[in-house]
């Protein structure tokens, strides 16, 4: 909190009617109160700008546009006055969080993020028919009020661009913040609406594939990485209505001609909302940039019941691998694991890495300590993509079916390529672990020989399963070749309409190859060419 904030008497009136009740929040800029407007009865949120430097001119810039905007998604600005030091705003006071906060703390679903998005558009189309840009959108500057609603509101328009208003800036700055300003801004154009879609469409990036499109490198490359444009958001989220990645990657096109009007997009991210995208569909490029193909329907129910699934899959295997549970304690563990993973995604993926600790243990101590370190990384490693975590649990299903080659497929929810690449990676070490454990035949390896006695350290038990898959070399082979297909697998579909036959194909005839059966071989023609045929269709 600032020291403006907490200097400010709570006891004197401002501006002769507005009592201080409590800070609601402080930045660079000023700090926000809650306070009594006592000539009305109401409770406002009362900005408070230090008059020194651009603060007054911005402070009166903010208010101008605010009393400019009548729009439910725009806080209205009910007053503004200055004393001898300070300016200050009186908004209706709307209880909420900021969508940074909401981002932060991880509870906001892919249709909410899409919704938050409609609504800032709608917003930004009204300011832009009044003659006012943005220059300033991020999630810091969007509220989500408390309701059971999604019900956003766009706030500081402190940088605003309008008619009839000077500029705050000298030549060849830019206001805003850096990881939200569009290309052409940096290049020292001035600010436009297509400034603002592009702002929209790297907080609906980041948003839904959990990282910044251009932050977390060197401070130096990250103009450069703006005016290269963000990545195609089908490389992070497969798994996503096409109609939801073609918008994104249209607001974020380098070109601001190539951008929707902020109106045109929220419609574009409604539909995509609604029903089942119609197989006749097409889209029109509207640049040169490669465009995502067609994914999976993604929706709240859908995802609830895959998270459930994989859950309940994962904790029966994990109960059954070793003799320890009695029957009815496994159905309950599974049951557990299902509800938790359906309602509470980290509680389900906690349960299904934790079910095999005790049979573990009551095999080799040692084993049971290994395994349990490696469950609490991949846990940590999958916690902001939990309902996904599980999808390594294709691995061991999979296998007795000679049918490892539809890992890459399977694991293509996850998000981001690394996530995807370990997931595939641990499918196959894990489907030779359960191989070992019973006994049975490991396609591209044959038999695996862990050999772990109950009295190993921990170290020999390290030592023990990095032999086993030395000893195995086509097994090391198959890790790091499904790991590279699962995670470049979308690339290839945004890439070249035949990128994904192109990608089954090989990983086929390298099946057939390391001694795949003909029922494994005709599974895998089958499923690849299904998936690869759905690619070609849609446009890239």
């Amino acid at each position: 909190m600032s020291s403006l904030a907490l200097a400010l008497p709570t006891q004197e009136l401002v501006l002769g009617r507005y009592r201080p009740v409590r800070p609601l929040g402080s930045g660079g800029n000023g700090s926000v109160w809650l306070a009594r407007d006592e000539q009305h009865g109401l409770d406002v949120a009362l900005k408070i700008i230090p008059r020194e430097g651009k603060g007054a001119a911005r402070a009166e810039r903010e208010a101008l546009a605010a009393r400019r905007l009548r729009h439910d998604r725009c806080v209205r600005a009910y007053d503004v006055g200055h004393d001898a030091s300070h300016v200050y705003i009186a908004y209706e006071y709307v209880p909420g969080r900021t969508l940074r906060e909401v981002l932060q703390s991880n509870a906001v679903s892919d249709r909410t993020v899409v919704e938050i998005a409609a609504q800032v558009l709608d917003a930004l189309a009204h300011a832009h028919r009044t003659g006012i840009v943005h220059r300033d959108v991020k999630p810091s500057n969007i509220l989500l009020e408390s309701s059971d609603d999604v019900a956003v509101r766009l706030l500081d328009f402190g940088l605003a661009q309008f008619d009839g208003a000077d500029t705050l800036t000298a030549v060849g700055d830019v206001p805003g913040t850096l990881a939200y300003i569009s290309p052409e801004r940096l290049a020292g154009e001035e600010a436009s609406a297509a400034s603002d879609v592009w702002s929209v469409g790297v907080f609906l990036w980041e948003a839904l594939a959990g990282r910044h499109p251009f932050w977390g490198m060197p401070l130096q490359q990250v103009a450069r990485a703006i005016e290269a444009g963000a990545p195609p958001l089908v490389s992070e989220r497969p798994d996503l209505p096409r109609r939801v990645l073609v918008a994104v990657d249209r607001a974020l096109a380098p070109n601001p001609d190539s951008r929707p009007r902020a109106s045109e997009l929220a419609t574009d991210l409604r539909g995509a909302l609604k029903a089942p995208e119609r197989k006749a569909e097409r889209v029109r490029p509207e640049s040169s940039e490669p465009q995502p193909t067609a994914s999976f329907p993604h929706t709240e129910v859908v995802s609830r019941v895959v998270s459930s699934g994989l859950a309940a899959a994962t904790a029966a295997l994990g109960a059954t691998l070793l003799p320890f549970w009695p029957p009815g304690l496994v159905a309950a563990i599974v049951v557990a694991a299902a509800v938790a993973g359906a309602l509470r995604p980290r509680l389900g993926l906690a349960i299904a890495l934790a079910d095999p600790v005790f049979p573990l243990g009551n095999a080799s101590q040692s084993a049971a300590v290994l395994y349990g370190a490696l469950a609490i990384v991949w846990l940590a490693v999958c916690w902001d993509d939990a309902r996904r975590g599980l999808l390594f649990v294709a691995g061991p299903l999979l296998a007795p079916l000679g049918a490892l080659a539809l890992v890459p497929l399977a694991v293509q929810p996850a998000r981001g390529p690394a996530r995807r690449a370990a997931q595939a990676a641990v499918a196959v070490l894990a489907s030779a672990l359960v191989a070992g454990t019973s006994g049975a035949d490991l396609p591209f390896a044959g038999k695996v020989d862990v050999g772990i006695a109950p009295a190993d350290t921990v170290g020999r038990v390290a030592l023990a399963l990095r032999g086993a898959i030395a000893g195995a070399p086509l097994l090391a082979v198959a890790v790091v070749v499904l790991a590279i297909a699962a995670a470049t697998l979308p690339l290839a579909r945004a890439r070249s309409r035949w990128g994904v036959a192109a990608v089954g194909l090989a990983l086929t005839i390298g099946s057939l190859a390391a001694g795949a059966g003909p029922a494994s071989v005709a599974l895998l023609v089958v499923v690849w060419g299904v998936a690869a045929a759905l690619a070609a269709r849609a446009p890239r």
